[in-house]
């Protein structure tokens, strides 16, 4: 199987953020993350954080592990999909059913900066682990959790995941055709940004720990974050009280502004002020268009849309998709081809700023992830290390807490570890 299809990043000649010396430690360097998460909502953020130089050890449990572990594509048996977001993460197993896990954990939190779980409300508080116990013992400790609604309100118990979450945000539902059924987006986007969120208020957090000395209790929820990115469609929505129609690839409140069919596939344009649809229009040899009253402004163009759409397509079907992308951009309108995963991953710009990457598996060889989003000068993320075996770093992790071989060995018969 093909580990890696398009083309790769080991072709360019530049040294890699993963192989550069000279460069400071991680942003997040000495910061300890114990992880309790699973699947993509919670890995997808802790990655994040050993991104940018978090130690991360990741706790799964004994002989079953992550259930990623198991999904998607397998490359020489290793899980593609497990190792999109399980970079820079050692991995220890251990029975949290068990009081001597439940005791191990204690023990991790003791000298840990962070604490990250994905279970539904009060799981972790059946481990022994309420909130006043977490700041009691811990008081230093940042907790952060994604759950499906948030720990309060009548679905605070529900089961969650991101087709659920896109559906009851509202985000399905402004999404699709208009007449057509609601539209789910095709990545995984309530577990993104919910893990977004995750970093983003962990990192928040430690920066006030340095200031105060307090750690904190943090949370977010799948079906949160999407209602909070609903943005202008919210704005409208409160200001008339109207639920917004589905528009497709249009603009819910500008036009022109969607995909134009060019002679050979289609044109996004995205000319969002009237200097830019100014712009388009000269571009396109049809600014005699705006001395008509029906697309003199853009709410006449919103009202005349099929009209307009028609007369630009008529234009636009003339040339093929790169002429129109190089003449568009010459004259400053925001334009770009339709692209699949194969031209993303093979396009000059996205290779330019390293958004593929390259983990070494092992005996699993090498296997493509994608890259780092923030770029940061002085201090870059970088992988420290692969997506981790099962339980590799049991033993080294449980040295660390002064087990010795034996006692190692004896938890393993246990079922502990």
């Amino acid at each position: 199987m093909d580990a890696s299809p398009g083309r790769d990043d080991s072709d360019d000649p530049r040294p890699s953020t993963q192989d550069a010396t000279g460069l400071a430690p991680g942003s997040l360097a000495g910061i300890r993350v114990i992880d309790l998460t699973r699947v993509i909502s919670g890995p997808f953020a802790s990655q994040m954080l050993g991104d940018h130089g978090a130690e991360v050890i990741k706790i799964e449990t004994p002989g079953e592990g992550d259930v990623v572990r198991r999904q998607g594509n397998m490359v020489n048996g290793f899980s593609a999909y497990f190792a999109q977001f399980n970079r820079n993460k050692r991995s220890i197993t251990l029975n949290l059913r068990e009081p001597e896990g439940r005791q191990i954990l204690n023990r991790l939190l003791e000298d840990a900066d962070v604490l990250v779980e994905n279970f539904r409300p009060g799981v972790l508080a059946k481990m022994g682990l309420d909130d006043d116990t977490l700041r009691q013992r811990f008081p230093r400790l940042v907790v952060g959790r994604i759950n499906g609604f948030g720990s309060t309100g009548p679905y605070r118990d529900r089961p969650a995941y991101d087709f659920v979450a896109q559906a009851m945000s509202g985000f399905m539902g402004v999404n699709g055709v208009e007449g057509g059924e609601p539209m789910r987006a095709a990545p995984p986007i309530s577990d993104m940004v919910a893990s977004l969120n995750l970093a983003f208020g962990v990192s928040a957090a430690l920066v006030r720990r340095e200031r105060t000395g307090q750690g904190e209790i943090l949370e977010t929820a799948l079906t949160n974050g999407l209602v909070a990115m609903l943005g202008y469609l919210a704005a409208e929505y409160f200001a008339t009280g109207e639920v917004p129609r589905r528009t497709g690839n249009d603009h819910p409140m500008l036009y022109p502004y969607g995909l134009f069919e060019a002679s050979d596939g289609e044109v996004a344009i995205a000319p969002s002020s009237e200097t830019m649809v100014r712009r388009l229009l000269e571009a396109l040899g049809r600014v005699d268009l705006l001395e008509q009253p029906r697309f003199a402004d853009n709410a006449q163009r919103m009202a005349h849309r099929e009209a307009l759409r028609e007369i630009l397509n008529e234009v636009t079907r003339r040339r093929s998709v790169d002429d129109w992308i190089e003449h568009l951009n010459t004259a400053g309108v925001p334009c770009g081809r339709v692209q699949d995963l194969r031209e993303t991953f093979d396009d000059p710009q996205i290779i330019d700023q390293r958004m593929r990457l390259t983990l070494d598996q092992g005996e699993a060889g090498q296997i493509a992830t994608t890259g780092f989003p923030v770029k940061m000068r002085e201090a870059p993320a970088m992988i420290q290390r692969p997506a981790p075996q099962l339980g590799e770093h049991t033993d080294e992790v449980l040295a660390e807490l002064g087990f010795g071989a034996d006692e190692c060995r004896a938890l393993r018969q246990r079922g502990i570890v």
